[in-house]
């Protein structure tokens, strides 16, 4: 009993060492830092990140509206799609302090908006902190009559 009372402060020392040898590795490793935000007036579909990147089904318009707000509310990350393609991913709108599964943002699904706000760059995915909505269209791109509505086609 004496000796299991004597080296347990040992072990515990050397596991809190580990642990912050542990963390030093991990920042060390850590990939270069995000670089500074950039001002940027982004217009553009909101749509959920799953359905655009995977092609797992149409995701665009008033066709993919419900899934795209089932995917925002079931936390899968929600973008800006611009004119060209680009993705931007929303961290943030306003002082919002929900990014996942948020109803502010997943009442603008597939809504054409226009959003200024701080545009970062990581590992080359650009992500969005939005400070405000400066124009929300609505739904404008109506593709139900050609797609179907998703998730269930035609």
């Amino acid at each position: 009993m004496t000796r299991l009372s004597q080296s347990w402060p040992r072990r515990a020392q050397q596991r809190a060492w580990a642990g912050l040898l542990g963390l030093l590795a991990v920042w060390l490793a850590a990939p270069v830092q995000a670089q500074d935000g950039q001002r940027v007036s982004i217009t553009g579909e909101i749509a959920d990140s799953w359905c655009t990147v995977s092609g797992l089904m149409f995701a665009k318009g008033s066709a993919h509206h419900q899934c795209a707000v089932w995917c925002a509310l079931g936390g899968i990350p929600v973008a800006i799609r611009d004119a060209e393609g680009g993705l931007y991913l929303i961290l943030r709108i306003g002082d919002d302090t929900d990014s996942a599964a948020n109803p502010r943002i997943a009442r603008l699904m597939a809504h054409e908006v226009t959003v200024d706000g701080e545009l970062l760059e990581r590992d080359g995915v650009r992500y969005l902190l939005v400070d405000k909505i400066a124009d929300d269209k609505g739904v404008i791109n109506l593709t139900h009559d050609e797609h179907g509505i998703q998730p269930f086609g035609n």
